[in-house]
């Protein structure tokens, strides 16, 4: 009696699985599959599909537009990661005060973050228009006769990319880095006023150990989206001027939506898998230098 009550209620738990089941199937296990068989083929969605090995992968490390795109990508990575973090940890550092107005200014930096990518990326595209403006109308104003011209400039096309991101996602890690903080026991920091530690060492000894695996999940997920950055790029910038913010993910747009060649596209998404594979992997192996658990 018991154990076939038991294989109802297993049966009842399976029918519950199946349809998350198959939509994990069929929505990702599948392409993801597909992709990777793509990737060792010619694929353009009209001819013949035919399998050439290694082609796409050996193509892929002689074309320059790889090269200046995996560059472009590894400049707006590791100049938005840095800067994303320090100014999420400085905004949840002064939020964790008691300050007036603390739900306010919490509103405030975490406003963009529910903002559409799209409206955000066409507000700042018209704010860094490059002759009528409001930031190089300031910027002339404050007596600078020559501003840069930003999105139509290789020169500055990815710092304004880079600034938009920034202040898009920071008061996204701004939570998670508050929540963290807030975690902290009050006894540590009360044993370091016993100790006479002033405010530098209380954050160095006590705030950064604790929050570190807050901030090793932060860098990580940072890390990660950064590496996929699309939809900024492609609205503000479709990879120009010239090749000047062309990354991964929009090469990889391009090649499979634009030019049609779905195979080398596959390659080119699987070699960015295994970027952010590595990199995650080396993260996780050196956690253990600077990451402290609480027993």
């Amino acid at each position: 009696m018991k154990s076939g009550l038991q294989r109802k209620e297993r049966m009842a738990g399976y029918l519950f699985l199946l349809p998350n089941l198959a939509g994990f199937l069929v929505i990702t296990a599948f392409p993801i599959i597909a992709g990777f068989y793509l990737s060792f083929t010619n694929y353009d969605g009209f001819r013949q599909m035919d399998f050439v090995g290694l082609d796409n992968y050996i193509r892929m490390f002689r074309d320059d537009y790889f090269t200046i795109s995996l560059k472009n990508n590894l400049v707006y990575t590791f100049s938005c990661v840095p800067l994303t973090i320090f100014l999420a940890l400085m905004f949840a550092l002064a939020l964790n005060q008691r300050i007036p107005g603390k739900t306010l200014f919490k509103t405030v930096y975490f406003f963009p973050t529910i903002t559409s990518m799209v409206a955000v990326s066409i507000i700042w595209s018209m704010l860094f228009h490059p002759t009528m403006g409001p930031i190089n109308t300031v910027l002339m104003a404050m007596g600078i006769k020559n501003p840069p011209k930003w999105l139509v400039s290789s020169d500055w096309a990815m710092v304004a990319v880079i600034a938009v991101s920034v202040w898009k996602m920071a008061g996204y890690y701004m939570i998670m880095i508050l929540a963290g903080l807030q975690s902290i026991p009050r006894h540590l920091y009360e044993a370091a006023d016993i100790d006479g530690a002033n405010a530098w060492k209380k954050f160095w000894n006590v705030t950064w150990p604790m929050l570190s695996p807050t901030m090793f999940m932060v860098t990580i997920l940072c890390m990660i989206q950064s590496f996929q950055v699309f939809d900024l790029v492609y609205i503000m910038t479709e990879g120009g001027p010239g090749r000047a913010t062309n990354v991964l993910v929009y090469r990889i747009y391009q090649e499979g939506f634009t030019y049609l060649k779905y195979g080398y596209a596959s390659a080119l998404a699987y070699v960015l898998f295994l970027i952010i594979f590595v990199i995650t992997l080396i993260q996780f192996r050196g956690q253990k230098k600077w990451v402290t658990y609480m027993q």
